[in-house]
């Protein structure tokens, strides 16, 4: 018999389950980021599944990369065009 895969969904609230005490011993602020960090391996869940990976947390850190690096790029633009704006361009 072969082996049942976890479907991907239920290996991430699975790995982040298994971070749960770290998550407490955190400050309130930086528990909202971890949770916020953990969203976006679930908004990414159906790519994570695509991508037929074997260990769930290489799904959550690509998730979490993709999402902050999308972030880096918004705040760059908004830079750019606060930057335009106050030079008169």
């Amino acid at each position: 018999m072969g082996r049942t895969v976890v479907p991907i969904t239920q290996a991430i609230h699975e790995e982040v389950a298994s971070w749960a005490k770290f998550r407490r011993a955190l400050r309130k602020e930086d528990q909202s980021a971890l949770d916020d960090c953990f969203q976006a391996a679930l908004m990414h869940a159906a790519e994570g599944a695509y991508a037929t990976r074997t260990d769930p947390y290489e799904v959550v850190v690509m998730a979490i990369l993709v999402e902050q690096q999308k972030a880096i790029r918004a705040l760059q633009a908004e830079v750019a065009r606060l930057s335009e704006e106050g030079s008169g361009i």
